[in-house]
């Protein structure tokens, strides 16, 4: 079966909480389809910006749905479905897929530490089998910094060698191009997609065969990142990474996903943008007053 396949600047679209810490869906969809309209190519929906692990099945599965029906095209959703539960991601991948998702992105089972390759091959086994879906798209998440489970190139092989229409990709969030490199090497040749997980790679990675990036800021400088992407082969694609690797330097000094939000609620004028669902906790005003500061001296504008 062929199939799109996913590629470009990717959002880890971040989840809008209202004061009482539900999420509010209207607010998601509507960066949902702002962050489509202004470079991404789709959406990453529940990675880790997205506060995804603070959100239950049954949350993640209406938000999804509710993008669905409200003007965002499931062919440019790849949602994170993967869990510590093995029927939870299952659950959440069939789901995905059933809403003709263009993929699924798929964390390790990240609980438990110092887990074997073959433990983790039969977790995304036992996905793939139950799943049953000639449709599935499986993009592995890499990301040893957060999960401290990782992805190693012996188990893509595995992987690939039993499924390899259903695996199809992977996104390095490892901070380690030299990683990263050695995916592209052994890999990019066959098919097999892999995504760069900040923009700071995003140039690199297309220059050794990747297909994009999935990137955290991707939420508040979608049109710059994109730029990277589309003229990559260009002679001022040096100058282009330059500018989205300082932009990231800047927003990357504070806790990721309450600096995100914070943007967006200055730029948007959404005060209730702010909201993150404990354990994490909100920039403070002094906090946000720099970041905005600093932002603003780099020229840099919420726009679309």
């Amino acid at each position: 079966m062929t199939l799109h396949r996913p590629g470009g600047v990717w959002a880890p679209a971040i989840t809008p909480f209202r004061h009482d810490l539900s999420p509010d869906p209207e607010r998601f969809a509507r960066h949902a389809r702002w962050l489509l309209a202004n470079g991404c190519s789709g959406l990453a929906a529940f990675g880790t910006n997205s506060e995804a692990n603070s959100l239950s099945v049954e949350e993640r599965i209406a938000l999804l749905e509710f993008l669905v029906t409200h003007g965002v095209s499931p062919a440019c959703l790849m949602p994170g479905t993967g869990c510590c539960a093995l029927t939870d991601s299952v659950r959440l991948t069939a789901h995905a897929v059933g809403l003709g998702c263009a993929g699924v992105l798929m964390l390790p089972p990240f609980y438990y530490k110092g887990v074997s390759e073959e433990g983790l091959f039969r977790n995304f086994s036992e996905v793939i089998e139950r799943v049953g879906d000639a449709r599935l798209r499986l993009y592995l998440y890499h990301i040893p910094p957060v999960a401290q489970v990782p992805i190693s190139i012996p188990l893509i092989e595995r992987l690939l060698k039993r499924y390899p229409d259903a695996v199809a990709g992977l996104k390095d969030s490892s901070g380690d191009w030299n990683n990263t490199k050695s995916v592209l090497d052994a890999f990019a040749s066959t098919g097999f997609d892999v995504f760069a997980g900040s923009e700071v790679f995003l140039l690199s990675n297309m220059r050794h065969g990747g297909v994009g990036c999935i990137s955290a800021t991707a939420n508040v400088n979608p049109a710059a990142i994109h730029r990277v992407f589309e003229n990559w082969r260009e002679p001022d694609a040096d100058r282009l990474q330059a500018e989205i690797t300082a932009t990231r330097a800047v927003v990357q000094k504070y806790p990721m996903i309450p600096a995100l939000k914070s943007i967006v609620a200055r730029g948007f004028g959404d005060p209730e943008w702010a909201t993150v669902r404990p354990p994490l906790v909100e920039l403070t005003s002094d906090q946000s007053e720099l970041l905005g500061a600093e932002l603003d001296t780099h020229g840099f504008k919420l726009v679309g």
